[in-house]
């Protein structure tokens, strides 16, 4: 260290850390505030005082006004001194009221809250082999990916990924069979079954839990044409007009094995859909705005998660075009190329 330090450059720094704490914090509050009911209460309403808004939601008036104070000096909510009361404004009620709102974000938080529930055991693999599956993780992680995805999925997969794929529409359409690798809690699978009700889906994942969400959510939506398996990546058996990954490619320990296995399935005229969290091609590109929090997920969630499967790749949510490219390359795909991108995803198609 230099004798000479600049304070101001400290003070600085120090500054902008105490910012990531009010984020921090903010994000704890916020999912709290979701978890309690309170912005579907104030969504609209024009204003609630502490009290209304307590006995509406049925929670503790002292508490929920600390609540709504952190909220307001954290700019979530808006507070009028004179009528005493606590506004979440339109905008506001599209990101933290509206599940199904393009900009929906509230029920993501809980992916946030996810990182602080496994520290310990996220410690624990940085200092030995680099593992934690993902089922290892609290609940809350599964849930929180399901809503942190769902604005994409809504809004833009069958309006803009699918129409741009080669042959559009028709590749999904008219009697196709498509599979959904990694499909989780089954969105993505259950947008498609109801978007093309005279084709199949089948949505594949390892993790029995996500399965079991899946398969009571058809059954919620009363869709007859989608099934849900518990299949590894590599064991699922088939002839698929159209194989999609759905941001988890990049999760798993052996991509080219499953790329190649994805290849093996498909019939003359198939295709992989590939979507991936969104990166820049460099390293450096990616060290602004959302890749702090894709590299934060990925430091817990999705490079421990491959490095505790067999290969063990890691490569990382920011793996981006390059990265993505070089392992279609490898497991033998003669075509790869982006088809469409949106503010947090990249979509890429492949074929034999």
């Amino acid at each position: 260290m230099s004798e000479e330090i600049d304070m101001e450059a400290v003070q600085a720094y120090a500054g902008s850390m105490v910012g990531h704490m009010v984020g921090a914090a903010t994000v704890v509050c916020s999912e709290l505030a979701h978890k309690l009911g309170l912005y579907r209460h104030l969504a609209g309403s024009g204003g609630m005082t502490a009290e209304a808004l307590a006995q509406a939601a049925s929670t503790h008036p002292r508490l929920t006004r600390e609540l709504l104070d952190q909220q307001a000096s954290a700019g979530v909510l808006t507070y009028d001194v004179d009528a005493d009361t606590y506004e979440l404004s339109d905008v506001g009620a599209l990101v933290m009221a509206e599940q199904h709102s393009p900009a929906w974000l509230a029920g993501a938080l809980q992916a946030v809250r996810a990182m602080y529930m496994g520290l310990d055991q996220v410690e624990a693999a940085f200092r030995g082999d680099g593992a934690v599956p993902w089922g290892d993780h609290h609940p809350c992680l599964f849930d929180g990916t399901l809503e942190f995805f769902r604005p994409c999925y809504e809004h833009h997969l069958v309006q803009e990924f699918i129409p741009a794929l080669s042959g559009g529409e028709s590749r999904v359409s008219n009697g196709a069979v498509v599979a959904d690798v990694g499909c989780g809690a089954g969105l993505s699978t259950l947008t498609m079954a109801a978007a093309y009700p005279d084709s199949s889906f089948v949505g594949i994942d390892y993790h029995a839990p996500s399965i079991e969400m899946a398969r009571a959510a058809a059954e919620e939506q009363g869709l007859g044409n989608v099934t849900f398996e518990i299949e590894s990546a590599t064991s699922y058996q088939g002839s698929y007009d159209l194989v999609c990954f759905f941001d988890c490619m990049h999760d798993m320990g052996d991509p080219v094995g499953i790329a190649q296995h994805a290849r093996s399935q498909l019939n003359d005229n198939g295709s992989v859909m590939l979507i991936e969290p969104f990166a820049f091609d460099t390293r450096s590109e990616n060290h602004a705005g959302l890749g702090g929090a894709f590299y934060g997920f990925s430091s817990f969630f999705c490079t421990p998660c491959s490095l505790s499967q067999e290969v063990g790749r890691g490569m990382g949510a920011q793996a981006g075009e390059p990265g993505m490219r070089a392992v279609f390359e490898e497991a033998g795909y003669g075509t790869f190329g982006r088809i469409s991108e949106t503010g947090t995803n990249i979509v890429y198609e492949a074929s034999a």
